[in-house]
């Protein structure tokens, strides 16, 4: 049977990368965590790990081991692909952990958020009707990525959208909260970065010397809530 769940591509001589589609949807976000949940319940011979993303799943292994395996198929490729499109007919034995629910306080505007106004001209709405927008969606975390404990978060409001800017910045403070497309996310540390920043919250997004460093992992899910600039200076002395 022919495979029309996923896509199955060549990346390197260690790697193949399987595309359930090109969209950000939960449901092809589902897709990739089922097919990564299985392969690491029933792994191949020569598999090493996993890259999730948005709706795609990179699989990394030893092309040593895989072309000395028994598995059907001439090369590593095609081994490897005969076996992830075989394993979408068994069945999961574990059920993925379910995500946390985290609320991130967030103040927006001034020099917190210095494309705020922007970004509510662009809609030709107020700015109370973009942060009213912004902290009325429950987002999800779709994947990690760009810097250690970048959330890419999921689920925003379409009339937000928002190109990021044509010229990034050389430096976006940790905390800042930002618009890209249609896409959300908080700087966890001091970067570059061209998104749209709307607000920033006192919250240490990363901290390595956390167990868990980053705050945010996929699967959680994540409200933002409007602060003053008072709250803000507490919940960061705090």
């Amino acid at each position: 049977m022919p495979n029309k769940a996923f896509k199955i591509y060549y990346l390197s001589e260690t790697a193949v990368t399987v595309e359930f589609g090109q969209q950000i949807a939960e449901e092809l976000l589902n897709a990739v965590n089922s097919l990564n949940l299985l392969l690491h319940q029933q792994p191949f011979p020569g598999f090493n790990t996993t890259v999730p993303a948005y709706s795609t799943l990179t699989v990394f292994y030893d092309p040593v081991i895989v072309i000395k395996s028994d598995l059907p198929g001439a090369g590593c490729f095609a081994k490897v692909s005969g076996y992830l499109d075989d394993l979408k007919f068994q069945k999961k034995t574990a059920k993925p952990a379910g995500g946390d629910i985290i609320t991130i306080p967030v103040c927006y505007g001034g020099s917190f958020g210095p494309d705020l106004e922007e970004v509510a001209d662009s809609h030709h709405i107020s700015i109370a009707e973009v942060i009213k927008l912004h902290n009325a969606a429950t987002y999800k975390v779709y994947m990690i990525g760009f810097v250690p404990g970048f959330a890419y978060l999921g689920g925003m409001d379409e009339r937000l959208a928002t190109p990021r800017k044509a010229a990034p910045r050389k430096l976006v403070p940790a905390g800042a909260v930002g618009i890209a497309g249609q896409q959300t996310g908080v700087y966890p540390l001091d970067t570059p970065g061209g998104w749209q920043i709307i607000g920033q919250t006192p919250l240490k997004m990363f901290d390595r010397d956390r167990r868990q460093p980053s705050l945010l992992k996929a699967g959680d899910m994540v409200v933002f809530k409007a602060i003053d600039i008072q709250e803000f200076n507490e919940l960061l002395a705090g």
